[in-house]
């Protein structure tokens, strides 16, 4: 349970979770019109493709869902480690995302659904990248387990049972940072179209370089 959140976690989680949000929205609004930072609905879509026999739609959603287990396993293999701890290993995990993001922005704009691919996969990257800390679950790509969490947390409060408080805000603050995020990206997509996914870039890219920074002037204990 969280007791005291450190700030770097706190920040993090909220700017990932914008991050995503917009990535996301700008992935739906587009002409592949699919989710990149979740999976549930995109298996009911795979199976619904099965169920009506899409060859297609059966192959892009697939390769849909494992781009995003890709970026998951990726995540693993670079960052070595399922609870949060400094260390340059995040830093780097953030470039490879930034990269990611950057070829599917060049890939949407040949109209290429390969960029739906890079972009679910950079999700999945981020998404595994930030697993736990003090034993409380964190994911930033997507709010369906968040929110059940939240609610059962809101439902021992209200039945007089502790809480970790701390943990609950921390919630409330990725679910808000998403929406925001999302909000942002519809507004922007609907703008300058798939340009909009510069500012997740830009975020991811500033996130990698301060993380970088911080953690090599920081003790290896914190």
């Amino acid at each position: 349970m969280i007791t005291k959140l450190p700030k770097w976690i706190l920040w993090g989680g909220a700017i990932l979770a914008f991050s995503a949000g917009c990535v996301n929205t700008a992935a739906l609004m587009g002409f592949a019109r699919l989710s990149v930072s979740h999976v549930t609905g995109n298996v009911s879509l795979f199976a619904a493709a099965i169920a009506y026999m899409d060859a297609r739609s059966i192959l892009y959603i697939g390769a849909l869902l494992l781009s995003f287990l890709a970026g998951a396993i990726l995540s693993g293999y670079v960052i070595g480690q399922t609870s949060l701890k400094l260390g340059r290993r995040y830093g780097r995990a953030l470039y490879i995302e930034a990269a990611l993001l950057l070829l599917s922005y060049w890939l949407y704009q040949q109209h290429d659904y390969l960029g739906q691919l890079a972009a679910a996969m950079a999700c999945g990257l981020q998404n595994a990248m930030v697993a736990t800390y003090s034993g409380a679950v964190i994911r930033t790509t997507h709010l369906t387990g968040l929110t059940s969490d939240m609610g059962a947390a809101i439902g021992n409060w209200l039945a007089g049972r502790a809480i970790s408080k701390p943990t609950l805000g921390f919630q409330a603050i990725i679910w808000y940072c998403f929406c925001g995020g999302s909000a942002l990206g519809a507004f922007l997509f609907a703008k300058v179209g798939y340009d909009a996914l510069f500012v997740p870039i830009s975020i991811v890219l500033s996130a990698a370089f301060i993380y970088n920074y911080v953690s090599d002037r920081l003790p290896e204990k914190r």
